[in-house]
């Protein structure tokens, strides 16, 4: 699991996805599937946790990079470009957004 710092320099990325508990396992399955054989494998990935919610209705991602570039250009292949179809045929919608930590208690 990655550690949350706010010595941390590089890019954090927290993704929330929306589905329905039919859903939620088929997601988190392609979700794991896509970090253990493509994303892990990345220049710049340092490391990621998949969240899900009681309710199965939701799953949050958080993952570090060491650069901004490094998590769009990963975003921009093929492979992913052809993962995230697939993702989104099994949620209501996904939404990456990058962070800066700003405090750790």
């Amino acid at each position: 699991m990655p550690e949350i710092t706010t010595e941390f320099q590089g890019q954090t990325i927290i993704t929330t996805f929306e589905m329905t508990p039919g859903t939620a396992h088929d997601l988190m399955e392609a979700l794991e599937e896509a970090y253990r054989d493509f994303i892990r494998h990345q220049p710049g990935f340092l490391g990621a946790g998949l969240h899900m919610n009681d309710a199965q209705t939701r799953i949050a991602n958080y993952s570090k990079w060491q650069r901004r570039e490094d998590y769009q250009a990963m975003l921009r292949t093929e492979e992913m470009r052809t993962r995230n179809r697939r993702i989104a045929t099994l949620c209501r919608g996904f939404e990456p957004v990058m962070y800066e930590v700003q405090a750790v208690f």
